[in-house]
């Protein structure tokens, strides 16, 4: 990155992230050599890690060999995952629920696979837009199905605690592949589906 006076590049790349942090926390006005402050540096780390552990972590690592041969056709839903991300405009969080579906070719998922497909990309940077589509594309190349419908319903902190600050707004997203585009009934029972609000089992 340039320096702030516009000269030389200023190599960052080997000071320790968590001096970083502290220096972050002097810019912003506070004393990182404060009592209650003196661990943050290192619980930051700890956490961003944490948060952003979906860069190490592939598609295909998360469903493995969890692909079963099978000869149901019909539509599995999982619905109401839980999604915790980072906006890649402010790092502030997003978060909400995912809805997975997909119609089987000859081999279905283990249901906790979608799950850990939607934690492989939540858990990076983001952008809501891009991590549905991303969900999608992954299932249709990996479990190979007749169709894939993902839809994400996320609340965002960038608009809640900052900028416009409303807390009531949610924003919706959508990919569709294969049968979920080419049939519109199959698209409506899968929306339908999702948006549906269910009473809790038992």
């Amino acid at each position: 990155m340039a320096d702030a006076d516009g000269g030389a590049p200023t190599d960052l790349s080997q000071v320790p992230y968590t001096e970083l942090v502290a220096e972050t926390i002097r810019r912003l006005g506070d004393d990182p050599e404060r009592e209650g402050m003196l661990d943050t540096p290192m619980r930051v780390e700890k956490a961003m890690k944490w948060l952003t552990r979906g860069y190490r972590e592939t598609a295909e690592g998360a469903i493995g060999e969890a692909l079963f041969e099978e000869r149901h056709h019909n539509m599995i839903l999982v619905k109401d995952i839980e999604m915790y991300s980072m906006c890649e405009h402010h790092m502030l969080p997003f978060f909400g629920k995912v809805h997975v579906a997909y119609i089987p070719d000859g081999q279905i998922m283990g249901l906790s696979k979608a799950a850990r497909l939607v934690e492989v990309f939540s858990r990076r940077f983001q952008v809501q837009e891009r991590m549905t589509e991303q969900i999608a594309q992954a299932l249709w190349d990996i479990a190979q199905p007749q169709g894939v419908g993902v839809v994400v319903e996320a609340y965002h902190l960038c608009m809640m605690m900052r900028g416009v600050q409303k807390q009531n707004s949610k924003t919706i997203t959508s990919a569709m592949r294969g049968a979920f585009l080419e049939d519109p009934a199959t698209r409506d029972e899968f929306l339908r589906l999702s948006m549906a609000t269910h009473q809790p089992l038992g």
